[in-house]
């Protein structure tokens, strides 16, 4: 059994919401408004793929 319950929804938030005015993706986590307003009813493939894209959106953010 995994130590993560199946009621549990991977999220790759850290509570640092503010929405970057220039690439329109979360300041704290990388996501786009979409992808938060979606979350809870996407797959959990659907959040892993996007969450394996989030630090190359940071870093390009803050390139």
């Amino acid at each position: 059994m995994s130590a993560m319950s199946s009621s549990a929804i991977s999220s790759p938030c850290i509570k640092a919401c503010m929405l970057d005015p220039a690439s329109k993706l979360c300041r704290g986590c990388g996501r786009s408004m979409t992808e938060i307003a979606r979350w809870g009813s996407m797959s959990e493939a659907e959040r892993l793929a996007i969450m394996a894209r989030l630090p190359e959106r940071l870093a390009a953010r803050s390139a």
